[in-house]
C-alpha cells in the first residue's frame, strides 16, 4: 500500500493507493507546528476508520512546499509505518526522474507540487499543456509538446484575496463563494464580493492563458485544472478542457514508480 502526501500551505492531501486504485483520500489543514506524535495520532484514527493499519503501508511519497513539515512526515513514516528496514520515504524534488525535462531558469526553485502536476498531465496527454492549480497560490505551469517543463505564473489564491478583503476592511464580511452570483452587477455586498472574486479571477486566468498560449504557439496547449477550488472556478473559464481533482496524487504515484 502506497501512502501519498501532498503538503500545501493551507491543506495537506493524503491518499492511500492499493490494488492500483485510490482506496481513500483525506484533506487536512496544514499546521507547521505539527509534531510526529500528533501526525501519528491523527493518521491512526483515519486509518482505523478505513480498517487499515500502519504496518500495511509499504511505500511513502511526499510532495511538500512547507519545508519544516517534510522532515516531520519523513520521521513519522520511519517511526510508525511498516516500511522495510532501510527503506526511506521518497521526497519529490527536481533531482528525481520526473518523466519530463525541467527546462526553466532555476529548476531548484520549482515547487514539488508544480513538478508533480506537470508530470502527471504530461504522462496522460503527451502533448503541450498548461496546468492550472487553484491552491493557496494559483499557479499556471507550461509543458511543451516535447515534454519540457518551461515555467509559468504564480498569483495570489482566492482564499488570500477573501482573507484580505475581510481582514483589511472595516465592514466587508467573509463570503462563501460556493454560491454562484446570478449576475456581474452585485445588488448587495455579498453578491458584489462573489461577483468580484469569481468573475475577477476568471478574467485573470483567462488573460494569463491567452498570453501563455500565444508564447507557446504554434502548439495549442491542453488546459488541465486541479486544486481545491478548481471545480468552483472552472465553469467561469471556457479555455479549461478538463478538471482533475486527483492530478497531484496521480503525479505522486507516477514519480514514486519512476524512482523507487
Amino acid at each position: 500500500m502506497l501512502l501519498a502526501i501532498d503538503i500545501g500551505n493551507s491543506h495537506t492531501v493524503i491518499g492511500l493507493l492499493t490494488d492500483n486504485r485510490w482506496h481513500r483520500q483525506w484533506r487536512l489543514g496544514t499546521d507547521r507546528r505539527t509534531t510526529v506524535d500528533e501526525l501519528a495520532s491523527r493518521l491512526k484514527v483515519l486509518f482505523e476508520m478505513e480498517k487499515v493499519t500502519f504496518d500495511q503501508v509499504s511505500g511513502v511519497v511526499i510532495a511538500c512546499v512547507v519545508p519544516p513539515l517534510a522532515a516531520t512526515w519523513q520521521e513519522f513514516s520511519r517511526r510508525w509505518l511498516g516500511l522495510k528496514p532501510g527503506s526511506q520515504p521518497l521526497v519529490i524534488s527536481n533531482r528525481l526522474d520526473c518523466g519530463i525535462k525541467v527546462a526553466c531558469d532555476n529548476p531548484a526553485e520549482v515547487g514539488a507540487d508544480r513538478l508533480v502536476n506537470a508530470a502527471a498531465a504530461w504522462r496522460r496527454h503527451q502533448s503541450a499543456l498548461i496546468v492550472v492549480d487553484f491552491g493557496t497560490a494559483i499557479t499556471l505551469d507550461c509543458v511543451s509538446a516535447a515534454g519540457e517543463y518551461l515555467g509559468g505564473t504564480i498569483s495570489p489564491g482566492v482564499a488570500i484575496s477573501l482573507d484580505a478583503l475581510h481582514g483589511r476592511t472595516a465592514k466587508l464580511p467573509r463570503v462563501d463563494i460556493a454560491t454562484p452570483p446570478t449576475r456581474a452587477i452585485g445588488g448587495n455586498t455579498e453578491e458584489a464580493i462573489r461577483s468580484g472574486i469569481l468573475y475577477g479571477y476568471a478574467g485573470l486566468i483567462t488573460g494569463l492563458l491567452q498570453r501563455l498560449g500565444a508564447e507557446m504557439a504554434p502548439a495549442q496547449p491542453r488546459i488541465v485544472a486541479t486544486g481545491g477550488l478548481a471545480g468552483v472556478l472552472a465553469p467561469y473559464i471556457p479555455q479549461i478542457d478538463e478538471v482533475d481533482p486527483q492530478l497531484t496524487l496521480e503525479g505522486l504515484r507516477l514519480l514514486y514508480e519512476l524512482n523507487r
